[in-house]
């Protein structure tokens, strides 16, 4: 249905100067299947969030770009370390053929690896255009990391397709092709790769760049022929994540399109099916949520919502989301900016006052009426367990706050 603006006796507002005839509707440039009747209807409504997704955190790379001023290694490594402390078991740490800089810095966790300094489960992801000598550039920087996930990325949407790879959706399958099979193949050359247990052999990720705004059928065919390329199966699952690179659409056309994939993907059991939201709209948490409801397994993110324009989707904000229903497997420690204000110092970015959970006045009222509210409850709310089976006796339920301060570090 679309909606129109008109004028009612209770709503006179007037239709914006925005000369919105510019601007195609996504429904032109984007069949989403899911919308048509002749489709299975959608399921994703009906679900619940009873589990986390794998969060992986793009700070080092994607979030990086987004810098004035781009992390050295030093930063870098300050940042790499609280997401150890985070707890975060895959973490994307460079581009690494994009500069010495981010090279280096895949180099000195080899180095560290090699002292036994790195967790045992925590997978290091490098992220590559389809360009032959990136590739390889991108393979001989994580040489001797046993634990690693090789991301690479074309764009696949009609206007990058045209105007910048100037390719037809042939030429272009043809490119991801012939990169997925290099990969693959630097893959195997790899010292002791085929005596390597499955746990530590190398795995593969594939972003359709543009994913939201690409031809649903022609995702489902390119994905589909790197799934065969890198033999997918139980011991060594494929990663395809689906970016909503420029955020175009409200947050139920993407879980559409998630559902859509989710369903149709060749070797679904041996595929994990990943998102990368980012925020032009302001609402990538919803289309996160919303996307894991449809099938997604893995977000990709930045902490406080890093990222070029107007970020990547928040991994803050969707982590404490989660863990107010106590099953993120994630922790909560680092986000208090008051104490800990190491987003100052590893990105020179700072924390808005009012970002959600982290911001400095987000558990302060101004309100008169508000104070009262909160003042009358705090009075009759039992004091903070120690243990989870004090919890029912305890809970939480103050006028005004979402979650208790003290329990991410806040008064």
């Amino acid at each position: 249905m679309t909606t129109r603006a008109r004028t009612t006796p209770w709503n006179p507002q007037q239709p914006s100067p925005m000369p919105s005839h510019r601007y195609r509707s996504v429904f032109e440039r984007v069949d989403v299947p899911l919308a048509d009747p002749a489709q299975p209807a959608r399921t994703w409504p009906d679900q619940r969030l009873t589990a986390a997704p794998l969060w992986v955190p793009v700070d080092l790379r994607d979030g990086n770009q987004a810098l004035a001023e781009p992390m050295d290694t030093e930063r870098k490594t300050k940042m790499f370390d609280l997401f150890l402390r985070m707890g975060y078991k895959e973490i994307e740490v460079a581009y690494p053929s994009s500069s010495q800089t981010d090279f280096d810095f895949v180099r000195s966790l080899a180095a560290r690896q090699q002292k036994g300094a790195l967790p045992e489960d925590v997978t290091i992801s490098v992220f590559t255009p389809a360009k032959p000598e990136l590739i390889e550039r991108t393979f001989a920087s994580v040489e001797g990391l046993p634990n690693v996930l090789v991301h690479l990325y074309t764009a696949t949407a009609p206007a990058w397709r045209d105007l910048v790879l100037r390719g037809s959706r042939g030429e272009v399958r043809a490119l991801i092709e012939d990169a997925a099979e290099l990969v693959a193949k630097l893959a195997e050359q790899r010292p002791g790769a085929r005596h390597s247990s499955a746990a530590r052999r190398m795995r593969f990720e594939f972003s359709p760049e543009v994913f939201n705004l690409t031809e649903p059928d022609y995702v489902i065919e390119v994905c589909d022929r790197v799934t065969e390329i890198w033999d997918a199966c139980a011991d060594r699952p494929v990663v395809h994540n689906l970016p909503a690179t420029v955020e175009v659409a409200t947050p139920n056309v993407y879980a559409d399109q998630i559902e859509y994939m989710s369903r149709h993907l060749a070797r679904r059991e041996h595929v994990i099916l990943s998102v990368h939201p980012h925020n032009d709209r302001g609402t990538g948490v919803a289309c996160a949520e919303l996307a894991v409801l449809a099938g997604a397994q893995r977000v990709e993110g930045c902490l406080f919502g890093n990222g070029e324009r107007t970020g990547n989707v928040d991994l803050v904000t969707l982590g404490l989301n989660c863990t107010r229903r106590a099953w993120t497997r994630w922790s909560t420690s680092p986000t208090s900016t008051r104490s800990k204000p190491w987003s100052r110092s590893a990105t020179a970015s700072p924390v808005h006052v009012r970002h959600p959970y982290s911001g400095d006045l987000v558990y302060t009222a101004f309100s008169g009426t508000h104070q009262d509210a909160i003042s009358k409850a705090w009075r009759i709310t039992p004091p903070r367990p120690r243990s989870s089976e004090c919890r029912r006796a305890s809970a939480v339920d103050v006028p005004y706050l979402p979650i208790d301060p003290a329990d991410v570090g806040r008064s």
